[in-house]
């Protein structure tokens, strides 16, 4: 990895400290004047409803400043995505993050975003700016999601939802399409699969620990690319992303059809399980049912932590999947969330 020094940040109350990835401009960061330059290399990371701490702080104060915080856009374009303008006496909000935002001012020097009730859509880089007429600074915290990749097909066969459609799809089942960056650490946690997918910023991979002819040859192990493609005509898989989520996954053991099994989890004061909630739960809660069962979108899959012979002979701890069933079949039985 890159020459770093990690520090482990404390925090009291109900926001709970990781380290924190500063990435400013090396060459620009022996110029800062007022903002603290950290000793840390390392990542904010925060799972799905959990609270986090983006820290920034003042190693002098100039007569009259303000201090900005603003979501960096990925792409580069469009409107700064400002969070919070602030100075020594008041503060405003702005945008989807601002109600969720807070200073921690733990001191009088510190200038520290509070993230509260984390979403999916908050992963990506922070900027601390000091706003002082000509002599402007900013240092960048960047904040990652801890979460699951996971890809999903259209029930009408592989290769069939266009940008839009993967985005919903993903929505549907309790995730939002993947960055690179998410399908890249899935990859290097294990993740191969030969379907190409969208990502969030329109582009189609996949990603392939064990090269094999049927997937693009025999070309090293990596994320295989397709690049840009067309958002409205062509069409792909998907690879969504989720988190942990607040409720839990429930087994109803029957053979039931798929309208059955929708009655089984009412009955308990439950509805079927999305996708993403089961693999949220295989991966948080260390799920592992060696059953088949209908999940809400028509699929039945069935969660492995402990992979053994009989529970689909993998080698690999992994999400399983019978595809989409006929409904009317009576062999499978319930996951069940609440």
């Amino acid at each position: 990895m890159m020459n770093a020094a990690v520090i482990l940040l404390l925090t009291s109350g109900c926001f709970t400290w990781s380290s924190a990835l500063y990435s400013p401009n090396r060459a620009a960061s022996n110029k800062l004047k007022y903002l603290l330059e950290p000793p840390v290399y390392a990542e904010v990371i925060g799972r799905r409803g959990e609270n986090v701490t983006l820290p920034c702080i003042l190693r002098t104060k100039p007569s009259h400043y303000k201090v900005k915080w603003t979501k960096l856009q990925s792409e580069h374009v469009g409107k700064e995505n400002i969070i919070m303008i602030s100075n020594s006496h008041a503060f405003k909000r702005y945008g989807r993050l601002g109600p969720r935002a807070a200073l921690r001012n733990a001191h009088s020097m510190d200038a520290s975003l509070q993230l509260s009730h984390l979403e999916l859509e908050d992963g990506g880089s922070y900027r601390c700016e000091l706003v002082n007429g000509i002599e402007d600074e900013s240092v960048v915290v960047s904040l990652r999601i801890e979460g699951v990749v996971f890809p999903y097909q259209s029930q009408n066969g592989r290769y069939r939802l266009t940008f839009q459609e993967a985005q919903e799809a993903c929505a549907e089942q309790d995730g939002i399409l993947a960055s690179f960056s998410q399908l890249y650490r899935a990859w290097t946690e294990g993740l191969d699969w030969c379907n190409a997918g969208w990502l969030d910023d329109g582009t189609v991979h996949y990603p392939i620990i064990e090269p094999r002819p049927a997937c693009g040859g025999q070309m090293l192990p990596g994320i295989r690319s397709y690049g840009p493609k067309d958002k409205k005509q062509d069409q792909f898989d998907a690879f969504c992303f989720t988190s942990q989520m607040s409720g839990s996954v429930s087994y109803i053991s029957g053979s039931f059809s798929f309208q059955q099994a929708e009655h089984a989890c009412n009955q308990q004061g439950s509805e079927l399980a999305l996708v993403g909630q089961l693999y949220s739960a295989w991966r948080f809660q260390n799920y592992d049912q060696c059953d088949g069962g209908w999940l809400k979108d028509g699929s039945v899959r069935f969660p492995i932590n402990n992979p053994r012979e009989r529970c689909g002979g993998i080698p690999e701890a992994s999400v399983r999947s019978f595809g989409f069933p006929n409904k009317m079949k009576h062999l499978y039985g319930a996951y069940c969330y609440r």
